[in-house]
């Protein structure tokens, strides 16, 4: 054996583990095997791991099932990892193997070993503090990667409701901004009556709060946890008292008005939640491409297109073609918006794909909630500052449109009835003219009548 390296055992035999490593022979196999994205796991997914271990010990030591110096130690592992210490140490990607137990065990080995440290003991001298009878002491797998992914994607979220907030107050601002900037509406991409530029955005803001709010909901059946159900639910190898204590720990180190699962086999069978989650991740998505999607249209020109507002530019917009200015932000944002559509798909898959006692899929979900949260909390707060903005009305463009739009006459229906409104819009549409002019013309109404129907304050309202 190398002298890099020391000689660790288990379940399975002896294992070469590199001689400064934390992780243990679990670890070392797996690493092996799950090299999938070549990343490393996600912070709060980590954080999410060692906040269990820590309140399982707490647990353990308070129901006298587990020696106070092992469990003092323990404790102070997890609370070095969580305070930034030996984040290398998992090697482990978010996506592992069935049940994430190859993540479980990282875990269980990296705090084993520091505990071992911190006791004046050896890397790996697990007859004294063990991975799996000491740090997973109360546990399985089958609890814990459900907690775990609970536990991450609440974690994850606050940090996107935060994003959302920011996008929320920039298209309102815009809306107060453009309150007064007439516009001409449009229904199937063709003319209709007028609304406001503000009128637009404020629809926007108004959207992603009942994204918001649909999120939040969700949200709030993640805090139901399946950890005390250990094995396929059954609570095995649990002292009389566990789930109630370790989860109302786990609350208090995280934070999170956690709650025990209402019923455990439940709990590890399906993944609702997380799929309920996801999917409103991925209806704001829908609404945000929606929203990006109008922008690039309204920004469309300068000269061929419909140049309704101007946007800023973050850099040129092409290698080739001086003075460009793309919509670059917005065509990002929808990218990203149909990675997250795509990442709901990969969720409502693996949540339908369990079978009976256990869903196994838990790394796939977990690895694509995190990935979906991780990129709209990252580009929002950018979306929202460089794009919504700076974006400017072009107020003489607006103002074109609706002059010369006959669908105006509409407005006139109330006044002149349907039928003769049509053949004024006709007319006007054939001849190229205003129906202002040809209202007049047929002696249909006064000028002062015409005037009063179009009034801005009739447009606006």
């Amino acid at each position: 054996m190398s002298q890099d390296y020391r000689l660790d055992k288990d379940s399975l035999g002896e294992v070469e583990v590199p001689i400064d490593a934390y992780y243990g022979p679990f670890t070392v196999r797996a690493k092996k095997q799950y090299q999938i994205t070549n990343l490393p796991p996600h912070r709060n997914f980590i954080k999410a791991f060692v906040m269990i271990k820590k309140a399982a010990a707490i647990t353990n030591k308070e129901l006298e099932v587990l020696p106070a110096e092992i469990a003092d130690a323990i404790i102070q592992s997890c609370d070095e990892i969580l305070n930034g210490d030996m984040s290398k140490e998992f090697v482990i990607e978010t996506l592992n193997s069935g049940a994430s137990t190859a993540f479980n065990m990282n875990c269980n080995e990296v705090i084993a070993n520091r505990s071992l440290e911190i006791l004046g003991k050896r890397k790996g001298q697990y007859d004294y503090v063990s991975p799996n009878d000491h740090v997973n002491m109360s546990q399985s797998s089958n609890d814990t990667s459900p907690t775990a992914i609970h536990l991450a994607i609440i974690m994850n979220c606050l940090d996107l409701l935060h994003s959302l907030d920011i996008l929320i107050e920039s298209l309102e601002k815009k809306s107060v901004e453009f309150s007064e900037d007439i516009k001409i509406g449009r229904t199937h991409l063709m003319d209709a009556i007028p609304v406001t530029l503000g009128n637009e955005f404020g629809a926007y803001a108004s959207a992603i709060k009942k994204c918001k709010g649909f999120i939040k909901n969700s949200l709030e059946e993640l805090y139901f946890v399946a950890l005390g159900g250990t094995a396929v639910g059954t609570g095995a190898n649990t002292p009389k008292g566990y789930q109630d204590l370790v989860v109302a720990n786990l609350a208090k180190i995280s934070g999170i008005p956690l709650k025990p699962s209402q019923n455990l086999f439940f709990s590890l069978q399906s993944k609702l939640e997380v799929a309920n989650f996801s999917s409103s991740i991925k209806n704001l998505s829908l609404e945000l491409t929606k929203i990006s999607n109008d922008i690039r249209l309204m920004a469309s020109g300068p000269i061929a297109g419909f140049a309704e507002i101007t946007i800023p530019a973050v850099h040129a917009g092409s290698s080739i073609m001086p003075g460009k200015v793309n919509p670059s932000l917005s065509e990002s944002l929808n990218m990203i918006c149909y990675i997250v559509v795509g990442n709901d798909l990969a969720v409502s898959l693996a949540a339908q794909g369990g079978q009976f006692e256990l869903n196994v899929m838990l790394g796939g979900m977990v690895k694509s909630v995190l990935d979906s949260t991780d990129m709209l909390t990252n580009f929002l707060p950018i979306f929202s500052k460089n794009m919504i903005d700076g974006i400017r009305a072009n107020k003489e463009k607006l103002q074109s449109y609706v002059q010369k739009s006959p669908v105006l006459v509409t407005l006139l229906n109330p006044i002149i009835g349907y039928l003769k409104a049509a053949e004024v819009y006709k007319e006007a549409l054939s001849s190229n003219r205003n129906i202002r002019d040809i209202v007049l013309e047929r002696g249909i109404m006064t000028a002062e009548q015409f005037d009063q129907a179009m009034s801005k304050e009739k447009l606006i309202s």
